[in-house]
């Protein structure tokens, strides 16, 4: 998505070598018609799949999983990384490490909201070593339910996430893969637009 990489190149900060920030509009400000873009693009991708539903992880994600699910017109939920008072004991968990934290927090979501009655799309902001989407693909396969695949918005490449889920047989679907980045300039993979 060609639009991505000019909107990552103009806004991003690279804070370094394999870490950058996208709150201008990806993870913390959200420019709503261009996120619509993003969410039209995943459809366009994953059309062709019977998607129920589209879950994301909180709370970076809720906005292109959003998107999506209007294009798709099916439900999106999104996994919380810390228990809620509301949240009752029947649960999907699994236990996902944050290398940009530091931590290790267990993600969630009702059995309420996910059966083996569904076909899923996961979507995520972004994808670097994979352990937040290993930890949705767990829950996914726990629940029963089919995996339609994984929408990202962008994919660190030079990191091992995207390629470790590909050699899986996971389906990935990353709008934007960056292959190298400093200070000075970002790199991205080159491909052929669908």
């Amino acid at each position: 998505m060609k639009a991505l990489e000019e909107k990552i190149r103009k806004e991003a900060v690279v804070l370094s070598p394999s870490v950058i920030k996208v709150d201008s509009f990806l993870n913390h400000s959200v420019d709503p018609s261009f996120m619509k873009d993003i969410g039209e693009t995943f459809y366009t991708k994953f059309k062709n799949e019977p998607v129920t539903k589209i879950i994301t992880l909180e709370s970076s994600g809720i906005a292109p999983a959003v998107m999506t699910g209007l294009f798709f017109d099916v439900p999106v939920v999104f996994l919380r990384k810390q228990k809620s008072l509301t949240l009752n004991d029947q649960l999907f968990t699994a236990d996902v490490y944050s290398y940009t934290k530091e931590t290790t927090n267990s993600i969630s979501i009702s059995k309420e909201y996910l059966s083996e009655n569904d076909h899923v799309l996961i979507i995520d902001d972004l994808l670097a070593n994979g352990q937040a989407l290993k930890g949705m693909i767990d829950i996914v396969r726990d629940s029963g339910a089919g995996l339609a695949g994984c929408g990202i918005v962008i994919e660190k490449g030079f990191q091992n996430g995207g390629s470790d889920l590909r050699a899986s047989n996971i389906r990935i679907e990353s709008l934007a893969i960056i292959s190298d980045m400093s200070e000075v300039t970002i790199t991205f993979t080159e491909r052929e637009e669908d």
